[in-house]
């Protein structure tokens, strides 16, 4: 039942995973993080939950563009579905906007594939990472993706590397301009510091740690797996995955550097690991053992969030 809704593109799909991450949005704030109506600021909030919304379509659009998936739902599905797994990354302002900034930096450096307008994706893509890293410095790790992206599809051309200056230097004059009319010179120097809590890696919380342990165990075991089903078949996706791949490792590792008592920035990998998951359900010839999976994959995370209540 469950795959026949989401096998297909539908408008009603949107409607049904948008009106659950509205509500469940509001659950997460007022009942699992303890905030009241006082605590949040209606103004950002919604325009934080609008940018929680809007990431559904970008996500959807970035794997219909590229063919990352075959022409079904499942990606936003899943992506949903993560949110209920990690629903504390929902209190998490930063991860938000990090994250969507980042999807829209993956859109352009994915498209990079078609070999048009090559500068003009690289000089984009790298942009929108150092806007992410408004609201988290290491997001300035991702930048290692457009090198990457640039070694991969046109390294002998000088003038792609050359394009990482150009956005350097636009992103500071923008950001310092706005910061000197705000007053708030400061907020590049206390903000770019890239240092890293110890005290709030260790010690360890045993249940978010096993649970994130093993999301990337499960992540990456889907990683070699799709690895070695693509190698068989010798197709061009091959080379997208490994951007892909990178991403959600660098997206652990950024994680882990900005782990504190108020960031939970594991979203930031979700889109990867959607594209992997919905690689192995596309696999599956089982019609039966499809519904099953589908069915435990939000059932289960339900009864887990419901139960820490």
């Amino acid at each position: 039942m469950i795959s026949s809704i989401f096998e297909k593109t539908k408008p009603v799909n949107f409607i049904i995973l948008l009106v659950f991450l509205f509500l469940f949005y509001w659950g997460v704030q007022f009942y699992l993080l303890n905030n009241t109506i006082l605590d949040l600021k209606i103004g950002a909030t919604i325009g934080i939950l609008g940018t929680v919304l809007f990431s559904v379509f970008v996500v959807d659009f970035i794997v219909k563009r590229n063919k990352l998936t075959a022409n079904n739902s499942f990606a936003i599905l899943y992506f949903t579905i993560l949110f209920v797994v990690f629903p504390e990354t929902l209190g998490d302002s930063n991860a938000i906007f990090t994250t969507f900034f980042l999807l829209l930096a993956m859109r352009r450096l994915l498209s990079i594939k078609s070999l048009k307008n090559i500068k003009l994706k690289i000089f984009d893509a790298a942009l929108w990472i150092c806007i992410a890293s408004i609201f988290y410095e290491w997001a300035l790790l991702y930048l290692i993706l457009v090198f990457a992206a640039i070694y991969i599809y046109e390294p002998k051309n000088i003038r792609n590397w050359l394009i990482f200056l150009s956005v350097g230097f636009c992103f500071f004059m923008i950001l310092y301009g706005v910061l000197v009319i705000m007053g708030k010179t400061s907020f590049l120097t206390d903000h770019y510091d890239f240092a890293v809590d110890f005290n709030s890696l260790f010690p360890i919380k045993w249940w978010s740690s096993i649970k994130l342990t093993l999301y990337a165990l499960m992540n990456i075991g889907l990683g070699f797996w799709i690895f070695i089903r693509l190698g068989s078949t010798g197709t061009g996706k091959v080379t997208v995955m490994r951007l892909i791949a990178l991403s959600f490792i660098i997206g652990l590792v950024v994680n882990l550097l900005v782990a504190s008592e108020n960031t939970n920035a594991v979203m930031i990998t979700f889109f990867p690991s959607v594209i992997f998951m919905v690689n192995y359900l596309e696999s599956i010839k089982k019609p039966k053992f499809l519904e099953l999976i589908l069915i435990t994959s939000i059932v289960a995370p339900l009864i887990v969030f419901f139960t820490k209540l």
